[in-house]
Formats: structure tokens, C-alpha cells, sequence
């Protein structure tokens, strides 16, 4: 209970800018660019004595609640306590995004920002309230197994989970190698839900795959920004052009954002040296410029961005820089909105507190909280599908691909090939 109080205590000497230490982590869908802060040690009530003495009610309430709730049973001080400060930070608006993470979430998106982690080895969401599988890894067990992109997961372990967050099925899904989980889904297009036995293993995720579609288009999907997301994605541009590529689709849907030097790195590849990328202003209103590194292997192919609404934080920004910067056209659905900065601190037992501390602008210092980046053509795909992976892309022809119900990227191929440099 002293910890729940120190942290309603807390002042924001925390909004102070902190040195980075290339520890910086990841949100889901919605989450921001993280950088990690460190906390004090002690803490003492420095609000005004009318706040302090306001905070006697919090303790008042649990008071009464231990002594007369009529289940003791539902009793929980560790539930109690998290509540309260996921209330506390609720009340500030950002909700979703500066937010507490418990010890076993704040793992999790560690390893998931490593590139490894030990689960079924698939990607999800939850829409409407409905938890589904966004994609499944090439090769994984939840692919082995039969889990297909679409699918929408009712149960696990048999225990209905409509309405979870996507933190929470994170946690029921995943699990030490070896292990059981059985999902029962619902294939897209199939009436009748399947359970499907999935064992848990040791997966290894690249937060970049591509393949070469027809007429050397080289699709390159773009997961998340993770620890090697920029080397990654240098090494596909250099391979795929060294193929014959002559244009490039970079596909950032259902990409949750990640790493600020990862967003940096993978920018340079596609923006000469210079160029801003984003704009972090603090609430001064004092602006931060980031802008790309020399090196870049591919700042003159032609290019085309697809984004969807699930496109946020680190990938929104990426998506405005190369279109104000009339480098690549953007194609698909309004982005995701997602503008504060997240800085990380430590709390005890391994949990963590992400606060936004400051918001990033486009180049240009357009505020993206809330709107999203407007792509140059908005197009949405038909309901239940589901965009195609590079891999999938590349088993369907030309002619298959313009037609097909991936309309987003049908239109970007239909941009490409009618460039007059272009395929």
C-alpha cells in the first residue's frame, strides 16, 4: 500500500527530459515511441495541503472496503492497488497510451521488442472488442497448427474472452515453451468455431520480411520497430534491389510503432541526409528536430506506403515524414493518431509506469493526436479481409493481385506499374 501511495504522491519532476540508454520499449496497437527514465527512490507529498489532505479519502474507501465489503474473498490489495493507479492514469486522457504496466506485461513487451519471445508465434488484435488473429508467423506453431489470418479467437483454454484487452490475451496466449493452449476460433467465411491445440515454442520474429511480386515490385512489410528493425530493413532494400527491384511497397499496416532509433534508422533509408522526420515538442512548446542519417540505400526508388488504422506511434510517424516529403505516395486508411512521447520508469517488482511527456508533429508541425496521418488515397479494405503478407502476395500473379481483395495493395501496384519509371 506504500507503494500505491508514493505513486498518487508522485510530482512530475519526470517530465524532465532523461538521457536515453538505448533501453527504449514498445506499445501494442496505440502504444508511442518509449524512452526510459529512471525514478527516486523517496517520495514525500509536495502538493498543496489541500491535495494531500483530499488523498485521506483514497484510504478512507480502502479502509472501508477491508472491513465491510461482503465478499472478502474478492479482497485483492495487488488488483486494488494496480486499479488505482490505471484509474489515476485513465483521468489524464491519454488513456491507452501513459499507462502502468504490471511485472509480467512489461516482460512481455521486452522480449516482443527483442524479436523474441516464447508463445504460439502469431500477431493479434482486438477489434470491437472481439480479440482476433491478425497474421500468423511463416512457420510458427499457431501456422502448423491450422491458425489462420482473420480468425476470431472466442475462447482460450475455454474461457470466453470477448471483451479482453489486447495485453491481457497476450498473457493468456503466450507461455513457456513446450506448453499447451488451445484456442477456439472462428475461421473467417466457416459458420462452426474450431478448437485448435497449439504447442508453445521459441519464436524468433524479424520485424521485417519481403518478397518480389511481379514486374520487380518488391514488397517489404514492416512489423514493428524493434531492436534490429533499421538493419533489417537495409539489408532487404540492398537485397531486394541487387534482385531487380524497381520499385518498393512498404507495407506499415497493423504496424504498432517501436523504437525512436529504429524509426530514425529505418527513415534514412528512404530520405536524404537531413531531412526532418519528426518534429518532439515538449509542453513549453519548445520542438526537438530528427532528421535522417546519411547512408540511405534507397532514397530515390520509387516508393508506395500502405497504413491502415492500426498504423500508429513510430509507423504514423514514418508514413508522414515520406509523404510530406513527396517521397512515397500513402495509400489506405487513417492512422492510428497516437502522439505522445513515452517515457518508461521502473516500479518495484518489475512493473513499469509509461508517462507522455512530450508529443511529436510532422515535419511540417502538423499535430497527428487524435486525427491520424490522412493518407494521399484513402482506401478501405472490404470487411473480413485481411491485408496479404509478402508471402502471400507473391504466390498470385499480376493479374490476381490488381483483382484481388486486397484493394490497398492492388492500388499501389496499379500506381507503381502506371510510373512512367516505373515497371
Amino acid at each position: 500500500m506504500s507503494q500505491l501511495l508514493k505513486w498518487l504522491q508522485l510530482q512530475i519532476p519526470m517530465w524532465v527530459v532523461l538521457p536515453v540508454a538505448g533501453f527504449l520499449f514498445v506499445l501494442g496497437v496505440g502504444g508511442g515511441y518509449l524512452i526510459r527514465g529512471e525514478l527516486d527512490p523517496t517520495y514525500a507529498c509536495t502538493q498543496s495541503a489541500d491535495i494531500c489532505a483530499d488523498f485521506q479519502n483514497f484510504w478512507k474507501t480502502w479502509d472501508l472496503v477491508d472491513r465491510h465489503f461482503v465478499d472478502p474473498s474478492a479482497i485483492k490489495p495487488d488488483a486494488m492497488i494496480n486499479g488505482a493507479i490505471e484509474g489515476m492514469l485513465d483521468s489524464l486522457g491519454d488513456k491507452g497510451h501513459t499507462r502502468y504496466l504490471p511485472a509480467d506485461v512489461a516482460a512481455a513487451e521486452r522480449e516482443s521488442l527483442e524479436g523474441r519471445f516464447e508463445g504460439i508465434g502469431a500477431y493479434i488484435d482486438v477489434r470491437d472488442e472481439q480479440p482476433m488473429i491478425v497474421q500468423p508467423i511463416e512457420g510458427s506453431p499457431a501456422e502448423q497448427a491450422g491458425i489462420r489470418a482473420g480468425d476470431l479467437i472466442l475462447k482460450v483454454d475455454g474461457e470466453n474472452v470477448r471483451g479482453i484487452s489486447v495485453d491481457e490475451l497476450r498473457n493468456k496466449v503466450r507461455g513457456p515453451k513446450g506448453t499447451t493452449v488451445v484456442l477456439t476460433v472462428q475461421h473467417v467465411g466457416e459458420p462452426t468455431p474450431v478448437d485448435i491445440s497449439i504447442v508453445r515454442a521459441s519464436i524468433n520474429v524479424p520485424s521485417v520480411s519481403w518478397r518480389m511480386l511481379p514486374d520487380n515490385v518488391a514488397m517489404i512489410q514492416l512489423s514493428q520497430f524493434a531492436s534490429r528493425s533499421s538493419q533489417e530493413m537495409k539489408q532487404a532494400l540492398t537485397e531486394a534491389q541487387a534482385q531487380g527491384a524497381r520499385a518498393v511497397i512498404l507495407d506499415l499496416r497493423n504496424n504498432p510503432g517501436g523504437l525512436v532509433q529504429e524509426l530514425v534508422g529505418v527513415a534514412s533509408q528512404f530520405l536524404p541526409k537531413g531531412t526532418t522526420i519528426l518534429l518532439e515538442q515538449d509542453r513549453s512548446g519548445n520542438r526537438k528536430p530528427y532528421l535522417a542519417e546519411d547512408g540511405g540505400v534507397a532514397t530515390s526508388i520509387p516508393l508506395v506506403v500502405l497504413v491502415n488504422e492500426n498504423s500508429a506511434s513510430s509507423a504514423e510517424i514514418l508514413a508522414g515524414a515520406l509523404k510530406e516529403a513527396e517521397r512515397a505516395t500513402v495509400i489506405g486508411m487513417p492512422t492510428y493518431g497516437t502522439a505522445t512521447v513515452l517515457r518508461t520508469y521502473d516500479l518495484n517488482d518489475g512493473a513499469q509506469v509509461r508517462i507522455g511527456t512530450t508529443q511529436w508533429l510532422t515535419p511540417k508541425g502538423e499535430v497527428v493526436f487524435g486525427v491520424g496521418i490522412q493518407p494521399n488515397e484513402q482506401i478501405d479494405l472490404p470487411p473480413n479481409v485481411v491485408p496479404l503478407s509478402p508471402s502471400q502476395a507473391a504466390e498470385l500473379d499480376r493479374n490476381a493481385l490488381l483483382q484481388g481483395e486486397d484493394v490497398q495493395l492492388a492500388r499501389a501496384l496499379e500506381l507503381l506499374y502506371a510510373t512512367a519509371n516505373g515497371p
